[in-house]
């Protein structure tokens, strides 16, 4: 049996990441991977959440299974930091999943267990492991237009005009916010003309959002998921806490799915339930209790919310300085897009050959496809960086 598997092409992301551990060079600057780093290249674990742990060493009595959809009281808080009160309480499910991925694949099984006919819409271009999980699954995809390569910015005509093809029953992929490749995001009035859209072709929005509180705030980054809420009789939220909680190894993540009334709503609940005990039976706790205990509690969520806003403005003003050292550099205007972008990434428009020339000329690590993670900057290799994109050519 092992003897007829075939060898699996390497994750590129984290090939680039072998790449830059293996490069002896100590001027090297690592833009590959989505991690948050600070100033310090370091990943910390926030205030709030070495906190929430030790108040959890003290009272936590049990590691008992909690329930195959995940603690209640976990997808509860969960649900109002995304949805607030978008949306009455009783029409969505909820079920914990192994971080934002689990997520995601979670959302595609309950697709194919509710119509295998139905087509999922992903943007191009978007997360690679959407893709990967769509085509693994077998699913049926179709791609739309998304971001404008010349202007770095959302095509949205292009967009609109692809999702016309949109039929009664397909699902439709979003970014939430925080767009990852390219950091470019739709604006309400344009979130709005897709909700209106999705209701009359009779579509099913399924968003993805990984990075609530790191583009315009807590609250300005949900606007967009929680207008379709209000306004969609069914949809899909894969969310992950990685990001925004620091808790990246602990795998923490959530499924909603809103139906259109409560009796459907328990029917989905029954399913999400019954899907998780297909894949991994009961979802990781460690994580979802900190972020309960985070959220539920009224000093640590300030914590949080403080340390959050501080990681948010301080890769906002990576962006601004990029952006400056670039205009100088370029004595052009072209790479104020950066700034006006949002989240960990952008897509600077560098070619595979002009990346690879960064990173052997220069030390700079990116995905081919020129992706760049903000946060893997700080305020000493942001010169760096821009000197290297302008000397190649970019």
């Amino acid at each position: 049996m092992l003897t007829n598997l075939t060898q699996q092409p390497p994750d590129k992301i984290l090939e680039l990441t072998r790449l830059f551990r293996e490069d002896p060079r100590e001027a090297k600057i690592d833009l590959g991977v989505g991690v948050y780093k600070n100033a310090e290249g370091v990943t910390p674990v926030m205030r709030a959440v070495k906190a929430a742990e030790r108040q959890l060493v003290e009272s936590q009595d049990s590691k008992s299974y909690t329930s195959l959809a995940g603690d209640p009281a976990y997808t509860s808080a969960l649900r109002r930091l995304i949805l607030a009160d978008a949306v009455d309480a009783e029409r969505v499910a909820a079920a914990a999943t192994p971080g934002g991925t689990g997520a995601i694949r979670q959302g595609m099984e309950l697709i194919q267990y509710a119509d295998r006919g139905a087509t999922v819409w992903v943007s191009t271009p978007t997360w690679p492991n959407h893709l990967t999980i769509i085509n693994y699954l077998g699913v049926p995809m179709r791609e739309y237009r998304y971001f404008d390569s010349a202007t770095r910015a959302v095509d949205f005509d292009g967009m609109m005009a692809d999702l016309a093809e949109v039929k009664s029953g397909d699902v439709v992929l979003l970014h939430g916010c925080c767009h990852n490749p390219t950091g470019a995001n739709l604006t309400l009035e344009e979130w709005q003309v897709v909700a209106d859209h999705l209701l009359a072709k009779g579509a099913v929005p399924f968003i993805d959002i990984a990075y609530q509180g790191f583009g315009d705030g807590l609250e300005e980054d949900a606007q967009g998921v929680r207008l379709l809420a209000s306004q969609m009789p069914e949809m899909l939220i894969a969310a992950s806490c990685s990001k925004n909680f620091g808790v990246y190894r602990e795998r923490t993540g959530m499924l909603m799915a809103i139906a259109p009334e409560a009796k459907s709503q328990g029917d989905a609940q029954k399913t999400l339930a019954f899907l998780n005990r297909q894949n991994f039976s009961f979802p990781p706790d460690h994580g979802a209790r900190v972020v309960q205990t985070i959220l539920d509690d009224a000093t640590l969520c300030a914590d949080w919310k403080a340390e959050l806003e501080d990681v948010r403005v301080g890769m906002l003003a990576l962006r601004e300085q990029l952006a400056q050292e670039l205009r100088q550099r370029s004595n052009s205007e072209r790479f104020d897009f950066i700034a006006t972008h949002r989240g960990m990434f952008s897509r600077i428009g560098a070619t595979p050959e002009q990346v690879l020339a960064m990173r052997e000329q220069h030390g700079v690590y990116m995905v081919g496809d020129s992706r760049m993670n903000i946060a893997g900057l700080n305020a000493a290799t942001v010169p760096v960086l821009a000197q290297a994109i302008v000397d190649v050519g970019v």
